[in-house]
């Protein structure tokens, strides 16, 4: 079973194009089961069911959407074999800047659109530098002008990657994604002593524990204190 991860901002259009992609796979012949995560709500394995594709939907709670994928993965891979499946796409809502889902030697990308602002490709962290492909939507709202400038600063911050426009509205640029995902396929059994790409954070504050009050005297663990140039008056 081959398997793919996908992530991005919220919004950007990554269920859209997952599905237009998965119409491409399935023109292959390719089964193909989709596993949503997220924090607290999505329906987005309705649409993935009445597109008769397999699908699970995990809700992360109070914890981090991208530690909740990591501690996920094995189950949601061996849950794939189980169903036979020959391409697996797990879709993460993405929503921490300083997290990554994805695994070293996997297949990631990353979905960011036009409209999020030109200099969000750099106020996302390694959920855009460490992809191997960084698929643009909502390229048909803007100018061509506006796509190429935003192209350019995706560019910019992972010039490793392979940049591409997808509309996940017509399919548009659907059928080159699934090629370069078809075309190198591999078989992955289980993720058990894989590495992530890029290090989660190590450190936990008391906030990340449950605490609510607020003051210095609550504060442990993790801290650190903005700048404001007046520490010496």
């Amino acid at each position: 079973m081959n398997l793919v991860t996908v992530s991005g901002p919220p919004s950007s259009g990554k269920t859209s194009v997952i599905l237009k992609v998965i119409e491409a796979l399935k023109e292959r012949d390719i089964s193909v089961g989709v596993v949503k995560f997220d924090c607290l709500y999505t329906d987005d394995d309705i649409l993935y069911e009445r597109a008769g594709v397999p699908v699970k939907k995990g809700l992360s709670g109070s914890l981090c959407p991208d530690h909740y994928f990591v501690s996920n993965i094995e189950e949601v891979v061996q849950w794939g074999i189980r169903e036979d499946l020959d391409f697996l796409i797990t879709e993460s809502a993405g929503l921490c800047n300083r997290c990554s889902p994805y695994i070293k030697d996997i297949k990631s990308i990353c979905v960011i659109d036009n409209l999020s602002g030109i200099n969000t490709p750099k106020k996302i962290g390694p959920m855009l530098k460490a992809a191997d492909i960084v698929v643009i939507t909502k390229g048909d709202i803007v100018s061509q002008a506006e796509r190429e400038v935003f192209a350019s600063r995706v560019n910019s911050v992972n010039p490793k990657a392979i940049t591409m426009h997808v509309n996940g509205l017509t399919g548009q640029g659907a059928f080159e994604l699934s090629t370069l995902l078809y075309d190198e396929m591999e078989d992955v059994e289980t993720i058990q002593g894989r590495k992530l790409r890029f290090p989660m954070p190590s450190a936990l504050c008391s906030y990340c524990l449950g605490e609510t009050r607020i003051g210095e005297a609550y504060q442990l663990g993790n801290v650190r204190k903005i700048k404001l140039g007046d520490e010496d008056e």
